[in-house]
């Protein structure tokens, strides 16, 4: 793309957000236009209002586009197939089942958020999520509640990881530019998710599910008769398949840990090889292979049969692939018309208390182009000179790290590719997902805003 200037001040900028936010809402929810057309019709109007070279807008919306398919697409397909393997084997029903039988049907929301929280640790969002998703939809469906219920617990539980606990990109990269301590960032991110996960998931799911009671209709994955299903895989065996994914994952994670430390040669081939093999998209492809062996070829299915299952996953999230990507080039316009960055520019120079001018900078940003990630490194970047130059504790510079992460999930909306991801997948339209997953959001960030401003003065 070719190099511009922004000639528009703060003000306007802001005023052409808010109006295509608001178009993007109207069209969707009030005229009922189809979110892919939406958000690509909305984004080109952006564009256009926000002073872009006429010759960059398309470069434009397609990198937005292209690079939040090359984070989702991937992770969401080998995840559903993967998920239809186990629904189809009656692998989910089973650990449904047991897992039901172990916690009860009261706590049976409580012990997937902590299976989620698990999961989150190693496992991006997006990933963990849908690979989640037939065991929270078997647990739905045998207890005949609420989806939300049991959904929206183990969605907060995998956003509460993904945002404010290494190894994901967004805290790794607030760490280094705070000049954090990895480890005390590290401990005080397990300590602290479980509290905000308590209070921002599964309280918050218990409530949004009496006020939305909708149940689980025509999944992702299909729906499997338990009187067709022979010889279902044991417990241990599911558990194992979903299990492979996070241990691959996980060795990656501690490999590059090994490496930055200088226990191991990041330049030697095996270590290549290895942290390969842990990507996320390679791990979760093993899982796939091994899946289909396990619980297809190992249980008599046909090669001709096994295809066709793993190619049932892919029509159902073709919509949700194409619609999260429109969001993240609604995301991509937006920044790359500057409008989070005078925001934050204009931040910076209220004179703030740096804890909550970390905060309130990472939220414009949030607000602002979408993606939780960007506002993270965005105002890490932005705040990290005044940071390093104060004398703070170790402790305190772990808060401003917090800080800077409770800022950046506040409220997903339209313009975040999460947003329509969890709403899709769940099966709510626009406005039930306003109401639920981005009201879910705002408390995770308020919370996790609270414990930050908590340590920054106590310690």
């Amino acid at each position: 793309m070719d190099q511009w200037t922004q000639t528009l001040t703060t003000g306007p900028l802001l005023a052409i957000a808010a109006g295509a936010v608001a178009l993007l809402l109207v069209l969707v929810i009030r005229f009922k236009v189809h979110a892919f057309l939406a958000l690509t019709m909305v984004s080109l109007a952006t564009a256009f209002a926000t002073l872009i070279p006429p010759e960059n807008i398309v470069p434009v919306m397609l990198d937005g586009f292209g690079s939040t398919l090359a984070s989702v697409a991937l992770l969401v397909g080998f995840g559903a197939m993967l998920g239809k393997l186990v629904e189809h084997s009656g692998g989910a029903q089973v650990l449904a089942d047991r897992m039901v039988a172990l916690f009860g049907e009261k706590r049976a929301p409580f012990a997937l958020g902590l299976a989620s929280l698990f999961m989150g640790f190693p496992i991006f969002f997006d990933a963990g999520l849908v690979v989640m998703l037939p065991i929270i939809f078997a647990v739905a469906r045998r207890l005949d509640g609420p989806l939300l219920l049991y959904g929206l617990p183990a969605a907060a539980a995998f956003s509460v990881m993904h945002v404010f606990v290494p190894p994901h990109p967004g805290p790794v990269t607030a760490i280094e530019l705070y000049g954090a301590s990895p480890g005390l960032v590290l401990a005080t991110g397990i300590v602290l998710a479980f509290p905000m996960w308590l209070i921002s998931g599964y309280f918050w799911g218990k409530f949004a599910a009496r006020r939305h009671p909708f149940a689980v209709a025509a999944s992702l994955f299909g729906e499997v008769d338990r009187d067709q299903i022979q010889n279902p895989p044991g417990v241990s065996t599911v558990i194992g398949l979903l299990v492979i994914p996070l241990v691959l994952i996980f060795a990656n994670t501690a490999l590059n840990f090994a490496a930055s430390t200088g226990w191991l040669s990041a330049d030697a081939q095996w270590f290549q090889l290895l942290r390969l093999l842990g990507n996320t998209p390679v791990a979760l492809l093993i899982s796939v292979l091994v899946a289909s062996y396990v619980l297809g070829w190992r249980r008599g299915e046909e090669a001709t049969a096994i295809e066709k299952i793993l190619d049932s996953a892919l029509p159902a999230i073709c919509s949700v692939v194409l619609i999260t990507g429109a969001g993240g080039m609604f995301g991509g316009v937006l920044q790359a018309s500057g409008i989070g960055d005078a925001l934050a520019a204009s931040l910076n120079d209220m004179g703030l208390p740096v804890i909550l001018a970390v905060y309130i900078v990472a939220v414009a940003l949030r607000l602002a182009q979408g993606s939780a990630t960007v506002a993270l490194v965005t105002a890490s970047s932005l705040m990290a000179p005044a940071v390093m130059q104060a004398d703070y504790s170790a402790m305190q510079v772990v808060a401003i790290v917090f800080a800077s992460a409770a800022g950046s999930v506040f409220a997903g909306h339209v313009n975040d590719s999460g947003f329509w991801l969890v709403g899709r997948l769940m099966g709510m339209d626009v406005a039930t997902t306003l109401k639920t997953w981005t009201v879910q959001q705002a408390l995770e960030s308020v919370v996790a805003f609270s414990f930050a401003a908590a340590l920054f003065l106590i310690f």
